[in-house]
Order: C-alpha cells, then sequence, then structure tokens
C-alpha cells in the first residue's frame, strides 16, 4: 500500500468537512428553537460575555446589531444555514438575540381580481 493512502488525504485536500460537526457540538438541530431561512434575528443585548461564546457565535452576535434573515448570516459568514441554526438557537437561549417569524401579509386581492389581471396580462 502507497504511503499516500496511509495517510489519508492532506488537510487541505480533505475540506470543510469537520468544522461545521465541530462548531454546532455534533448537533443538526436545536430541540427548543424553530428558524427558518427567512426568520428575522436582532441581537437582544449589549453585554454579552464573549469568552463563552464560540468565535462564530461571537460573528453572529457582531452581524445581528440590525436585524437580518438567517439566509442572510449564514451567506455573510459564509457557514451553512443548518449551522447558523444551531448556533443561532443558542444565542435564543441564552438571550442574546430574538428573533421572530418573517412578516407576513394577508393578500387583500380577491382571486377574481388576480384573474381579470392575468386575463389582461394575456391579452397583450
Amino acid at each position: 500500500m502507497p504511503d499516500e493512502y496511509a495517510s489519508g488525504p492532506a488537510p487541505e485536500e480533505a475540506g470543510p468537512l469537520v468544522r461545521p460537526y465541530v462548531m454546532t457540538w455534533g448537533r443538526q438541530r436545536s430541540d427548543t428553537v424553530q428558524l427558518d431561512m427567512i426568520s428575522v434575528v436582532i441581537a437582544a443585548r449589549a453585554d454579552v460575555d464573549e469568552m463563552s461564546l464560540e468565535p462564530e457565535q461571537v460573528d453572529i452576535l457582531s452581524l445581528c446589531h440590525r436585524p437580518l434573515s438567517v439566509a442572510e448570516v449564514s451567506a455573510h459568514l459564509d457557514i451553512p444555514v443548518a449551522v447558523v441554526k444551531v448556533l443561532l438557537s443558542d444565542l435564543i437561549g441564552r438571550g442574546y438575540v430574538l428573533a421572530r417569524a418573517p412578516y407576513t401579509t394577508e393578500s387583500p386581492v380577491s382571486r377574481d381580481i388576480l384573474q381579470a389581471v392575468l386575463d389582461g396580462i394575456q391579452r397583450l
């Protein structure tokens, strides 16, 4: 057996396989907080004990000084959404972050009006 197979792939060849697992302590989801990609989060407190947080959680708090969706946090930090959800749920549990469901609007427009608009577009 060649030596290259005995030692396994070089770290740069293995890619970021272990890091998300380590960031979440092996958890794949939160048992207490249900977030989706469009849930909006914002930092709730200024007095944060950063020494008790993971570096990624500190980064999340610095981003969330204004409301952001979970997907935006994920994109800014280049961390998978599933990992961000777990990290955010820990921060929510500690009272460092507030989350809310995205705004929903009920359509004040009736189906008849929508059908009339569609018919008008098709006539163009």
